[in-house]
């Protein structure tokens, strides 16, 4: 069969969509081009067993609408898969419809935490004709595609038409083994696309895998990727490490981040971090990663930046106490601090992000977190930082509560994209986006500036690093304004 991956481009005064591979949809004044795994696992799948694969995406590409028909339509595909969140999908609904109407033998398939969560919204806005569910949509679309080439029973978590009623398999199971999982197609996904305009690569060409799906912790209320993956998988640590090497040798990357929503720890850590140092890719390649606080020492981030690991994502998300509980975040205050401490002496950039906008907190409670998160900035225990509105996404424990409480300000989708307050609370929304300002402008105390002359290693690359950043901070500013 014809597979066409795709992204369409979705055009607004707003920005650009950061869509792909992201657990929080953002509108961004300076483009950010996240590479998306688990669609480019789709793609190498579907190849791999046979069918004929087309990646597009209409907004990494950044072309026009026009410019995106034509493609799709020279294809001819049999299957459109496209991934979508909760701020677009008004839009992504559109294109459904136009591609049906342009393409009426093609079969449209959508996927993500949105259409995980309201499966059935979908066919009824829209003639999409099959809603995979759950984060696991890779082997979905290689069994959906089985099925209708040879009538093999669906798995659990699809939703179709069939004689006019919406129809489904039951509940997704995320019980696929990552072991199986054949190392992506770079080529076939054009790699290039997402190699250098993303914040978090001080060296470029980067690029991103995934070691496992998706977070160990798997409890915070707010994040949309603990209701697709509810249980958390790694592939095999070895394998991982062939990988990175297969990445170095053939495409020359500098740099990579593995997007598992947290990174294997204990035992895996270790087998990894050992194998990368006796195989010197440590000295070839800088890695990155998302961590929680509270779990590891200073000797393992010692461990870590011996066997190559440059910069380490935290989520800080508050400096108030009640709130970390009230998120099931799984860690006190006093564990941020003394983390990022930890880390950043064992020689790591540390990245942390924030977020406002709860509707418990008070002005006073935000200007804690602000304190705290310039300080980390000043001091130099974070090198960088992302700060955010807190969005309440449908399918999260977070969304639910604002529902049942009747504290969501809307229900409509195109404004839960960080530009305004989604939920009724104790601050303003002027407080809330002067708060994210205020954080974003610690980058410019002249603390933090000294931290950043003293931390410079690679002149060139951490220069041309330092350039880009200051573009995105006065990008994020604008966003926020």
């Amino acid at each position: 069969m014809r597979v066409a991956i795709t992204y369409p481009p979705i055009i607004s005064k707003k920005g650009v969509p950061l869509l792909s591979q992201n657990r929080q949809f953002q509108w961004f004044n300076r483009p950010t081009f996240i590479y998306p795994v688990v669609p480019a696992c789709a793609a190498t799948m579907a190849k791999k067993n046979g069918h004929d694969v087309l990646w597009l995406d209409g907004i990494a590409e950044q072309w026009t609408e026009t410019e995106y028909i034509e493609r799709l339509n020279k294809f001819q595909p049999d299957v459109i898969m496209i991934e979508a969140k909760t701020p677009v999908i008004t839009a992504i609904w559109k294109w459904i419809d136009q591609l049906k109407a342009l393409l009426p033998n093609a079969l449209t398939v959508l996927v993500g935490d949105h259409v995980t969560a309201l499966p059935e919204e979908s066919l009824k806005e829209s003639n999409v004709d099959f809603v995979l569910t759950g984060g696991d949509y890779d082997f979905l679309l290689i069994n959906l595609l089985a099925h209708l080439n040879n009538k093999e029973s669906l798995e659990p978590g699809i939703w179709y038409r069939k004689e006019q009623n919406i129809k489904n398999t039951g509940t997704f199971v995320c019980d696929h083994d990552l072991k199986s999982l054949q190392w992506i197609d770079r080529d076939l996904t054009r790699w290039q696309l997402y190699s250098e305009m993303n914040g978090n690569y001080r060296r470029i060409p980067g690029t991103y895998i995934m070691s496992g799906r998706d977070c160990w912790h798997g409890k915070c209320t707010f994040c949309s990727w603990t209701t697709i993956y509810p249980n958390y998988r790694t592939r095999d640590p070895i394998d991982v490490v062939n990988e990175i090497g297969h990445l170095i040798e053939h495409y020359g990357i500098r740099e990579i981040m593995d997007d598992t929503g947290t990174f294997p720890v204990g035992e895996w850590l270790n087998i990894f971090c050992r194998e990368m140092i006796t195989r010197g890719y440590n000295r070839k390649v800088t890695l990155d990663c998302n961590m929680r606080f509270g779990r590891l020492t200073y000797d393992d981030y010692k461990l870590m930046k011996e066997a190559g690991f440059r910069f380490v994502l935290f989520g800080l998300e508050s400096a108030n106490q009640s709130t970390l509980d009230r998120l099931i975040k799984g860690i006190k205050v006093e564990d941020i601090t003394e983390g990022a401490g930890s880390a950043s002496r064992a020689g790591l950039d540390v990245h942390v992000t924030v977020m406002f906008g709860y509707p418990w907190e008070s002005p006073i409670d935000m200007e804690r977190t602000v304190k705290l998160a310039r300080n980390l900035l000043k001091y130099g225990y974070a090198s960088t930082l992302q700060v955010t509105l807190v969005i309440p996404y449908p399918g999260t424990p977070l969304f639910q509560e604002c529902s049942d409480n009747n504290m969501l300000a809307t229900r409509n989708w195109d404004n839960f994209d960080m530009r305004m307050n989604i939920m009724q609370g104790n601050a303003g929304e002027n407080d809330i986006k002067d708060a994210i300002r205020r954080v974003y402008r610690g980058f410019f105390h002249p603390l933090a500036i000294l931290n950043r002359i003293l931390n410079t290693r690679h002149p060139i690359d951490d220069l041309k690093f330092y350039l880009r950043g200051f573009r995105s901070i006065l990008g994020h500013l604008r966003d926020f304004s």
